[in-house]
Order: C-alpha cells, then structure tokens, then sequence
C-alpha cells in the first residue's frame, strides 16, 4: 500500500497509508515513502504531521520534533499539530509549557492538555505551582478525578505524605453517592505502604454506598497483603465476577500466601492467554516451589541474564551522574512505585535530547541488541524467547537515585519484554556496608515467599548494565550510606 500510495503521487493515498502503518507496526516501512513524497510537497503540514508521527513512534525525538515544528509553521493553527508538538518537545526534554498554553488555546475542551501542561512545568521546575493550579480548578470542579490523581501523586512526591489526598477527601464530603469519586480516592491509596488507609477509606465508601464488588475487591487486596488472609477469603468470593485484573493477581498472591501453591499455579496458568505479562512471574515462583522441571525451561538458561560493563561507550559517567541529578526533583519515591528511600525522574529519560542522555541511548541500544543475538532460539509460549527480536524499542526508561539505606522491593516489569539496571554512581566500599549490601538480586519475591532463593545476584559496578527478561522478579539489598544513581529501561517487546 505504501509502495502504490507513493507511485500514485497523491498526498492524500500517502497520508492514508500512513495513517495505516501507525495503527498496523509497519512505522519503518512508511518512513521512506512519507519522506520522499515531502520531497516533492514540502508545504503540505499533514505530511510533516504524519512525519513526525512516524518518528515519534520509533523514538527519533530530534526528528519528531523537528517534523512538527515545520508542520506548525505552516498551520499555526491546528489544534492537532499544536498538541503533537508540545507533546514531542516534551517528550524530550525540551521547554513545552508554551506550547501546550498554546495547544490549550486551540483546543479549550480537551482536559487532558491541563494534565500535560501540568507535567511540563513540573519538568521546568515549577511543581508547586503546578499544585496550586490544580487545587484551583478542582475546587471549581471536584468531579475531575485524573485531576485529583495527578494532583495526590504530585502533592506525595514533594512530600506531602499524611495529606496528598486533601482534594479527594474535600470532594467525596461534598458529593458522598459518587460513586467515581470514591473508587478514585480507593485506587490512590491502593498501594503496598498504605493499605491500612486504603482500608478505612473502603469503610467510608462502603457506609455511603453499600456494598459494591469494587470495594470488596479492593478490600481482598489489602487484606492479602497485610497478611489477613481469614477476612481477604470471602472478599475474593464476591469480587469475582468483576474481571479485574488487580483483583486476579491478588488472589493468586493470596493462594501462594495461604501455601496453597498447586492451585494459585493453576489459576496462573489458567489465565496466561489474557494475563500472561502478570501470570508468568507467578508460575515461576510456584513451579520453583512444587520442584517442578519447567521453571528451568521458562527461568533457568542462563542467558536469560545478561551483564555487559559498558562504560568505555558511556558518555563520562561523572557528567552523566549530575545530568541525572538535575532531573530528579522530587523529594520522596513515588508511591506507587517500587524504590524506598530515594527519587524516579518523570517521563521517557531516553527519549529526552541532551548529548549525554543520546550517547547513553546509543551505548545501551548496542548492549540490547548484543544480548538479543545470544539469547536461545525461540521457544514455543516463552514469555522471553519469542520469535520476533526486532527492532530495539522502548516501553519505559527512568533514573533513580537511591540514599542511606535505600533499596527496590522485589517487583516485575509485565509491560515490558526485557528489563534492566544501568549502575552510573555507587557508593564507596565503606559506605556501602558488608556481603551483598546494595546487590540486584534476580528471581526473589522475598515479601511473598521469603525462603525462596534469588537465581542470581549480581554486584553493581559503575557503567555496569544487567539485562533480564521483565517477567522476573528483581530487587536490590539495601545499602547502608552514599548515593546509588542507576538508569533503567524497559525494552519494547517487538510486534
């Protein structure tokens, strides 16, 4: 289609096959094409929107950006182009806010612009006033619940930790029946540090509203994980017909807790067609425990993982390590991610256009693709060993700073298909304290099944990266003192 649309000479066959090749993977394959009919329609801003569509999607970010940039020039505007070329600049790294001041303008209705524009000026440093804004306009609409979660999640990670959930609180006793409302206030203390207030904010709703699945499946996740399995047992029961995947992964946690190992396996394997990304890292932990041989099959070649000391391609890790630090602006870890004692950079960290940040991009797509070429063959319903390896994109990347004592509880990446740690700063020997203190420990889910050994353990080093498939479970040993810098990423897995 794209060879016709390109012989035909049309723009509008182009932009249709385009527009195809977006929905369809083939970004690559339309890249020629749109670029050769631009040769011969430089003024036409759709071809350049669809550009920089295509770049943007196989994480060109200077390409992108420039592609929009000329699109807006020639349809100043276009509420679509406004909006692409604020998100690309965003994207990375460069100053969006005007632009999605501007995109705001073309397009006043669409609410999601405020919450990008919000993470722009976060970006430029101005979190707090990101949180005035958005109490602002929430006191004037308290229904806008992805306002209240952008605003609860930002007013945590400045440190705010016994009020972040003031406008939620506000908005739920001046609308106590909507129910939105409170499956909202739910969901954000619906994470591993705060299930007892997650269990009182459940008590409220249910007072207000009666009994709703919702609740009680929320209810079985808190209670699983604070170890009350009597009262999470029934709870599963009534919250089972709400297909929630949530709900599914806790009750398989729940069986594995309550030693039931032979049928949380089975409710894991029975449920990899929909849910394979979360269900595998589960099966594992279960096969290992019931001694049976397939865990070796789906954990057990070594070349699974991967350690590659890449700091001679890395830009100069001490200029690399203050480039990270200017990025980390918040004062405590995400609360629903899986760092203690430290902070995570918002956004797609390679996507972002500074020279050390490009050169770090390229040095670790090269270290992708060499571990990609040593991986095993394809392996028939393998999780990792798929058959399509290519092309090396990615689902994620940040850094994260980690302080006195800090750690990563053991957690998985189910949206990726590898996954990573890139150690650019440690501590020093004395400070980071004795054995394996400050170790990525690889296969262990120790607050689920605490006597199962890790896989492997691998020491950090600076410019050391470790690749592992995302479905395994990964943690590090705490630390005693200093600052521990990493980058890490998720890799795309290919269509």
């Amino acid at each position: 289609m794209l060879i016709e649309a390109g012989a035909t000479g049309t723009v509008d066959a182009m932009l249709e096959a385009g527009a195809a090749a977006l929905q369809s993977g083939a970004q690559a394959d339309a890249l020629g094409p749109v670029q050769e009919m631009l040769r011969r329609h430089p003024g036409n801003a759709r071809l350049w929107q669809l550009l920089g569509l295509l770049n943007r999607d196989l994480q060109d970010s200077a390409a992108s950006v420039e592609a929009f940039r000329r699109a807006a020039q020639l349809l100043p505007n276009d509420a679509m182009i406004a909006t692409g070329l604020a998100s690309v600049s965003y994207e990375a790294g460069l100053p969006a806010a005007e632009l999605f001041e501007r995109a705001i303008e073309l397009s006043p209705t669409d609410r999601s612009l405020m919450l990008r524009l919000s993470a722009a000026w976060v970006q430029e440093g101005q979190a707090q006033a990101v949180i005035d804004a958005l109490q602002e306009e929430l006191a004037a609409d308290p229904t806008w619940i992805e306002g209240h979660k952008t605003l609860s999640k930002l007013r945590w990670e400045v440190g705010d930790r016994d009020n972040f959930t003031t406008s939620l609180d506000r908005a739920v006793r001046a609308a106590p029946r909507d129910k939105a409302l409170w499956l909202a206030y739910v969901q954000v203390v619906t994470h591993d540090k705060l299930h007892e207030r997650a269990l009182a904010v459940i008590s409220r709703a249910r007072a207000v509203l009666g009994p709703l699945p919702e609740l009680d499946g929320a209810e079985a996740i808190a209670r699983t994980e604070l170890g009350q399995l009597d009262a999470a047992a029934p709870l599963f029961t009534k919250a089972a017909g709400l297909g929630d995947l949530s709900v599914l992964v806790a009750y398989v946690r729940f069986l594995i807790r309550s030693g039931r190992i032979e049928e949380a396996a089975a409710v894991a394997e029975s449920n990899i067609e929909q849910a394979g990304p979360w269900m595998w890292p589960y099966i594992s932990i279960c096969w290992r425990l019931l001694g049976d041989a397939r865990w070796q099959w789906l954990e057990g070649d070594p070349e699974l993982i991967g350690v590659y000391d890449i700091a001679d391609a890395l830009p100069d890790l001490g200029k690399l390590a203050d480039r990270l630090r200017s990025l980390h602006w918040a004062s405590v870890e995400p609360v629903d991610q899986s760092l203690r004692g430290g902070t995570q950079t918002q956004g797609d960290l390679l996507s972002r256009l500074e020279p050390e940040i490009r050169q770090l991009r390229q040095a670790i797509v090269a270290a992708v693709q060499r571990h990609v070429a040593q991986l095993p063959p394809p392996r028939a319903q393998h999780p990792t060993l798929i058959e399509q390896r290519y092309p090396i994109l990615f689902n994620g990347s940040w850094s994260v700073r980690l302080t006195h004592g800090g750690r990563h509880i053991d957690h998985l990446h189910p949206a990726g298909w590898l996954s990573s740690a890139l150690y650019i700063a440690l501590p020093g020997e004395h400070e980071r304290g004795v054995g394996e203190a400050g170790w990525l420990a690889l296969g262990q889910a120790g607050d689920l099944v605490p006597n199962l050994p890790p896989i492997r353990v691998v020491e950090p080093k600076p410019g050391r990266l470790v690749l592992f498939p995302s479905t395994m479970w990964h943690g590090t040993r705490p630390f005693g003192t200093g600052e521990r810098l990493t980058v890490a990423f998720d890799v795309k897995r290919p269509a």
